[in-house]
């Protein structure tokens, strides 16, 4: 990827000129999944520009756009670099109660709840909380222009594949390990053969039509 690309503090630091300097950039992983739950992780960095630049260096930058292994390299120089991190998720069976938009505002409250530090911002991908009080950033593809959010971006997807991988044991046969609970051809197969599995988010369309005749 071209450096310039990368994602920058310029959000970051439009809320830290203004005295805002617990500013958690947050994220999700899963939410189109057909099993397993939203993930979300808050990350709040140190208002210094040469640390952000460490992360920057090392090829922190939308998860999407990294390997696992990448991946799962840069969570402890995020976790050693940041102020504070936290992890939180809704399950599949709060998606299938709530649905899947307020379920994510849920596993956001989540996360922000388990930082260690109450923020005093916050940067959102795509994905605004309008229950909260705190001055806030909601943006388009925001894990491609905040590090903050980007960082988030890779504790929340390696934290729920390593979810999907130990429930690849406690439901062996589904292939959650490689799929991670995404709507693939294996899982579909999977599926039509053994059935769903409480992890299953039964109410979506995709599940619904494989299991309801009336459809």
């Amino acid at each position: 990827m071209d450096k310039t690309q990368l994602p920058t503090l310029h959000y970051e630091r439009l809320f830290w000129s203004q005295g805002k300097r617990y500013v958690a950039g947050c994220d999700e992983a899963g939410r189109g999944c057909w099993a397993g739950p939203v993930m979300v992780a808050a990350v709040v960095l140190p208002a210094d520009v040469t640390m952000a630049n460490v992360l920057r260096a090392a090829g922190v930058r939308d998860s999407k756009l990294l390997t696992p292994a990448q991946r799962e390299a840069l969570v402890p120089l995020i976790e050693e670099v940041a102020l504070a991190t936290a992890v939180a998720s809704a399950s599949p069976a709060e998606i299938d109660r709530l649905g899947i938009a307020p379920a994510t505002r849920l596993a956001i409250r989540r996360a922000l709840e388990q930082l260690p530090l109450a923020p005093q911002a916050l940067l959102l991908d795509a994905f605004p909380l309008p229950e909260s009080p705190l001055p806030q950033e909601a943006l388009v593809r925001g894990d491609s222009l905040s590090i903050s959010i980007a960082a988030a971006s890779i504790l929340a997807k390696v934290a729920r594949d390593r979810l999907m991988e130990a429930y690849d044991t406690d439901y062996p046969g589904y292939g959650f390990a490689r799929h991670k609970g995404y709507g693939t051809a294996e899982h579909r197969a999977a599926l039509q053969r053994l059935g769903p599995t409480p992890l299953h988010r039964h109410t979506w369309k995709p599940i619904r039509a494989l299991f309801d005749t009336t459809e």
